[in-house]
């Protein structure tokens, strides 16, 4: 045990000055709890697996503190005094000392990184959103439904006249919104440079002849951050300001290319894939840390919005009130988890206007969503912190992908509790038997009967392409994990 990281029942851990994390730890066989608790915060902070002797008075003025424990569940609290960590607004820095080489001691069975805590005093330092789902609504005047978007499939193998087609009839079908899948990149078979400029040409097909904008979401992950920025900047050349978003595979290609972006195109919705995490968020995994943590910080870095999962309803891995609570760690300016409220101002909240804002917010979020529809179309937002950059960090907007298809909508938006969120449905779309055009239409249809408050076969006696769609997802039903029982957050 390393004692001078044992402060059990210090109460100074909420004055400001430390970020809060609860870890579940799984000692290795002979060690206890505590022992383990003091190595990892000695490994996270300032220390090494030994006590050290050339430590100053300083140095250990910045060891992280063991705060609780519980026992019976495994469970560690340790607060970090966040000036340890690096004055640029370094995610990375970060989640180097909190999430990093204590992942692998070998004194842990299990260290999974549960839930953080970021006080206003910190938040100064880290940028936030800069452009947000209300931009984007904006920009296609969208205020009555989520955005509506799709994936392109087969993910990999299109041409770029095949991919630009797709999109089109997804467009006119009434869409709004497609992206890249997370691999696309450069292929052999899909010139990126020459993708962009198909898709430019489909959208002004697609804008003229419905009349209102579309947006793209375009991956520019890449080897280096050269050619990153390079594919960043064809895109703005080639696409008019607001139609276009720069996916990002946050995980792979790593949180300083998820801040490079979002701080050289701050008027650019960043699109935070998050392939790869279930490495560390999957519930059955020990070692990690989960979806709701993930999110905070990718809100933290700047990301405009990020895949939070099916909430149960679709096919990925995960559980609806993780998923949700993820969802609303993005969306609301304070936001509750199992072990931390976040509030996401930078200062406190208790001033009279921070205040008022979060009660007006839990106002909104505590009703039926679809009662606020009509309010949201006459204000053009449901919530707006524009006004108050300086004072919030903005939101993130959840982006919803895996297995969505129209007979699954209804489920979705009930356990969602709101429509501000991107839906991104691939097959659910693409494999309508009448074609992308219908099924983009048969997902519009599926809203419009949740927003009237009416089933879906009842509401498809009037609608071939959502009628057309029941009958061909009931046939070919796929391994969802829709979940019983799910309480709103």
């Amino acid at each position: 045990m390393q004692k001078e990281y044992l402060f059990l029942g210090d109460d100074s851990v909420n004055n400001g000055r430390y970020m809060l994390a609860v870890y579940r730890i799984i000692p290795a066989d002979g060690l206890t709890l505590e022992d383990v608790a003091t190595e990892v915060a000695a490994e996270s902070s300032t220390g090494t697996s030994i006590k050290v002797g050339s430590a100053t008075e300083f140095s250990l003025s910045n060891n992280a503190k063991v705060y609780k424990i519980d026992e019976e569940k495994n469970l560690v609290w340790i607060a970090y005094p966040w000036e340890i960590f690096d004055t640029g607004g370094n995610i990375q820095n970060i989640l180097t000392y909190v999430a990093g080489n204590i992942l692998g001691v070998s004194e842990v069975k299990a260290c999974k990184l549960l839930d953080v805590h970021f006080p206003p005093e910190m938040l100064v330092r880290y940028d936030g959103p800069s452009y947000t789902i209300d931009d984007m609504r904006a920009y296609l005047n969208v205020w009555d439904s989520p955005i509506l978007g799709s994936i392109i499939k087969p993910k990999i193998g299109l041409t770029p006249a095949q991919y630009a087609e797709l999109a089109y009839d997804f467009w006119v079908g009434g869409g709004h919104f497609v992206k890249n899948d997370e691999p696309q990149s450069d292929q052999s078979f899909c010139n990126y440079e020459l993708m962009v400029k198909s898709i430019r040409i489909a959208m002004d097909r697609a804008e003229q002849e419905t009349g209102h904008t579309k947006v793209h979401s375009f991956n520019v992950s890449a080897a280096d951050f050269d050619t990153m920025l390079h594919r960043a900047d064809f895109v703005a050349a080639n696409m008019k300001p607001g139609s276009y978003a720069y996916l990002i595979d946050g995980i792979t290609a790593g949180w300083m290319a998820v801040q490079t972006l979002r701080r050289r195109y701050p008027n650019t919705f960043i699109h935070f894939h998050r392939a790869g995490h279930g490495a560390y968020t999957r519930m059955e995994n020990p070692i990690g840390y989960t979806v709701e943590t993930l999110t905070k910080f990718a809100r933290l870095a700047g990301a405009s919005g990020i895949h939070t999962g099916t909430a149960g309803v679709g096919k990925m891995s995960g559980d609806s009130r993780t998923d949700i609570t993820a969802a609303h760690h993005g969306l609301r300016l304070k936001s509750s988890g199992e072990f931390f409220d976040q509030a996401w101002s930078k200062i406190s909240e208790k001033d009279a206007d921070i205040a008022s804002m979060i009660q007006k917010e839990e106002e909104k979020w505590d009703g039926d969503c679809r009662g606020f529809l009509e309010e949201r179309v006459a204000k053009k937002a449901e919530f707006t912190y524009k006004s108050d950059t300086s004072r919030v960090i903005l939101k993130t907007a959840p982006i919803i992908s895996g297995g969505l298809n129209p007979t699954l909508l209804d489920d979705f938006l009930n356990v969602m509790g709101t429509i501000d969120f991107i839906t991104t449905m691939g097959a659910g779309v693409h494999s309508h038997p009448m074609g992308t055009k219908a099924g983009a239409k048969a997902v519009l249809q599926a809203y419009e009967a949740w927003k009237k408050g009416v089933t879906i076969q009842e509401y498809s006696k009037d609608f071939q392409e959502l009628a057309i769609a029941i009958d061909f997802f009931e046939k070919n039903k796929t391994n969802t994990h829709k979940l019983k029982g799910y309480e709103q957050v």
